[in-house]
């Protein structure tokens, strides 16, 4: 079942080519360059043209590191918000053994922009839970452009509770927007639901490990990110509000959003500066989009050592160190 809906959401990654943001586009013109020499190679003519491929692939490498070293906060938000990062069913195929998908809130309803189970990561059993965007129309119809109703936090304190009860590590991994804001999620206790999940979290007496790995937005993703370890891709971004809505608010104006990225400090050097997050994970250049595999690998392996670490220590001192951790966030240092 799980490996069917990872089919269907990596569809559209799959079938198209890669994406180009609009800063891309120096690297966009050399790579379109290099598929017309290819062209002109799998054609035929007898056209031995390799040497000028290698040094654009070459000048190809050298502007996408000139590019991401220096990236701006909004640009930030764009490579965070790219349509063909890697999300959670990839990141749950790729680690994962064993995996079985849960479902249901045990109220009736069974959201589908949280997703989740338990599996084993390199042998240890462990529970994950993701919020899941989609790619292409219909997927992301199906998982509500992850954006999450109350149904879906309440199927995370669900697989809270079941890790805590048989002592399993809890993984999730962030991408969302925010929390669905319509009419009929505030009917069903959205603000509670969200509220509820946080104080599953910190209660939660075993080891939790929250991963950024696209937009964390609002409190839709601090809901699943109240956890011993916070970590988050070079090029995630995590915040109380879109820079849209900031810019809104604050200037009324959503044209403003470049400026408002830059005041909310929603990158992951400025946050782990900030000790809101505990680890910045690296990715491949060009962004986890141009090699998801590789950015999984990495996500992988700091998962590994991060469990390593919490899976030393105490019940209580899990929670403490929870607590203690939230409540000094905003404290002067």
């Amino acid at each position: 079942m799980q490996r069917g809906l990872l089919k269907l959401s990596q569809a559209c990654y799959i079938s198209g080519m890669l994406q180009y943001l609009d800063f891309e586009k120096p690297v966009a013109e050399l790579e379109n360059k290099i598929a017309e020499f290819r062209q002109m190679v799998k054609d035929g003519g007898g056209i031995n043209i390799s040497d000028e491929i290698a040094k654009l692939s070459g000048k190809v490498e050298k502007q996408l590191r000139m590019l991401y070293a220096k990236l701006t906060p909004w640009q930030k938000v764009l490579v965070a918000r790219h349509a063909q990062r890697p999300q959670a069913l990839q990141y749950f195929d790729a680690l994962l053994t064993e995996f079985t998908p849960l479902a249901g809130d045990r109220l009736g309803y069974d959201d589908q922009a949280i997703i989740g189970g338990m599996g084993r990561l390199e042998g240890r059993p462990v529970i994950v839970i993701g919020t899941q965007r989609g790619y292409d129309t219909e997927s992301r119809l199906k998982h509500n452009f992850g954006m999450p109703k109350p149904e879906g936090y309440r199927k995370a304190q669900r697989l809270v509770e079941l890790a805590g009860r048989f002592k399993m590590p809890i993984l999730t991994f962030v991408d969302t927007s925010g929390a669905w804001p319509g009419i009929d999620a505030e009917a069903r206790g959205q603000a509670e639901a969200i509220a509820q999940t946080v104080a599953y979290f910190l209660r939660a007496p075993v080891p939790t490990i929250a991963t950024i790995i696209g937009e964390g937005g609002s409190g839709g993703a601090v809901a699943l990110a109240a956890t011993n370890s916070v970590m988050m891709l070079e090029h995630a971004i995590y915040s109380v509000i879109a820079p849209e809505g900031a810019a809104s608010i604050l200037w009324r104006d959503p044209k403003q959003a470049s400026v408002a990225a830059e005041a909310l400090k929603l990158t992951a050097p400025d946050l782990l500066k900030l000790k809101l997050i505990d680890r910045v994970i690296e990715e491949p250049v060009g962004g986890a989009q141009r090699r998801p595999e590789e950015a999984i690998k990495s996500v992988g392996a700091a998962l590994h050592e991060e469990l390593e670490r919490l899976t030393r220590l105490e019940p209580g001192v899990l929670l403490s160190q929870r607590r203690d951790k939230f409540l000094s966030m905003g404290h002067a240092h």
